[in-house]
């Protein structure tokens, strides 16, 4: 997200906090949803309230319109925090490990600020850069195939190279040039948050449609506020979007 100062706060304190639970499935959809969708969410920069507001929110959406299994998501405050590097990469270990690594799908959400180098990692007086070849490595380990990656940062396109495959859908709420928008403190969501998670993935029957909304709308509200095009970008994912249809 765009932020002039980010860098020179790097030191303030913040705090983490950890939301895991297993979403209720209606009997209706017991066999139905015999896949799951195990997701994992991290609001990873406490400076602003933003982040953690658009983590637990998409979690809860992509769940209530996918998931039938845990979800976990954590995220940093101005007091403290422990959403970090080594978090990320232990909460992904820990969900694979209860999927079926063939069938399930693993989701996940990352939403803080970004550059060109990656994204900002803020906990406590720790400050890290997630980098792309940090993220390709941890999704890795987990041996699970198929994979959807939601990056709601500033030049969150530079993660597609790294990251996208047949197996692994990498949705970024900007191309690998240019800033996204909307990461004001109390704001429950940024531009690309509001627009996919909020608006269009309530809706929408998959990923691929809402995506298509979400960027019209992103693209509709920038130029009315004059900002230039943060370019959101869709890419990989053929083998999982199949296994990915919205509940009605």
């Amino acid at each position: 997200m765009m932020s002039k100062s980010w860098i020179s706060r790097l030191g303030a304190p913040l705090t983490a906090f950890v939301l895991t639970v297993v979403p209720s499935v209606p009997p209706a959809h017991a066999v139905e949803d015999a896949r799951k969708v195990s997701v994992v969410s991290f609001g990873l920069f406490g400076d602003q309230g933003v982040f953690k507001s658009e983590a637990t929110g998409a979690a809860q959406v992509v769940a209530s319109r996918f998931g039938n299994g845990p979800i976990n998501v954590q995220y940093n405050s101005k007091r403290g925090g422990g959403a970090t590097i080594e978090a990320l990469a232990m909460s992904l270990q820990v969900a694979a490990k209860g999927m079926d690594a063939e069938n399930d799908v693993l989701f996940l959400i990352l939403t803080s600020h970004g550059s060109t180098a990656g994204l900002a990692v803020k906990a406590g007086r720790r400050t890290q850069t997630l980098t792309p070849s940090n993220l390709a490595d941890m999704l890795a380990r987990t041996g699970v195939r198929h994979k959807v990656v939601v990056i709601s940062a500033c030049y969150s396109g530079v993660f597609i190279p790294r990251l996208a495959n047949p197996d692994m859908l990498v949705i970024t709420a900007a191309d690998a040039d240019h800033p996204s928008f909307g990461c004001r403190d109390k704001a429950k969501w940024t531009y690309f948050g509001d627009a996919f998670f909020n608006v269009a993935l309530r809706g929408a029957k998959g990923l691929k449609d809402a995506f298509v909304v979400a960027r019209a709308l992103v693209q509709k509200r920038e130029l009315r506020e004059h900002f230039e095009r943060s370019s959101p970008q869709m890419a990989g994912g053929a083998n999982v979007q199949p296994l990915l249809i919205a509940r009605p």
